[in-house]
């Protein structure tokens, strides 16, 4: 006996945006505010110092889960990532965001 396999349209189609940044000067909250969508996950790379900080729709603003070069996760509560309607924030996090330092970002929306 066949199955029959129903299948559904997605209600919304996958966004994506990239990018890396270089901070040569006083650390800063980095503003990405043009995305042209509403990122669902969000996750900034420090490649140098191999730190990540990732954010998921669901979680509150300024939240993150951060994970440090020897595998330590830790969920941060201030100076993570805001998302907006069209970009994010990422904020402060001094595990993350360090002065000199090559960064890489993802968000999907």
């Amino acid at each position: 006996m066949a199955q029959t396999i129903t299948t559904k349209t997605p209600t919304t189609l996958l966004r994506m945006a990239t990018g890396t940044y270089y901070d040569t000067g006083t650390v800063a909250a980095y503003t990405f505010s043009d995305l042209g969508f509403k990122p669902r996950y969000v996750k900034v790379v420090n490649e140098t110092d191999k730190t990540q900080i990732e954010w998921q729709e669901g979680m509150a603003d300024a939240e993150g889960i951060v994970t440090v070069a020897n595998g330590t996760r830790t969920l941060v509560t201030s100076e993570g990532i805001t998302v907006s309607d069209r970009g994010f924030i990422f904020g402060l996090d001094t595990d993350v965001n360090v002065m000199s330092k090559q960064c890489s970002w993802v968000a999907f929306g």
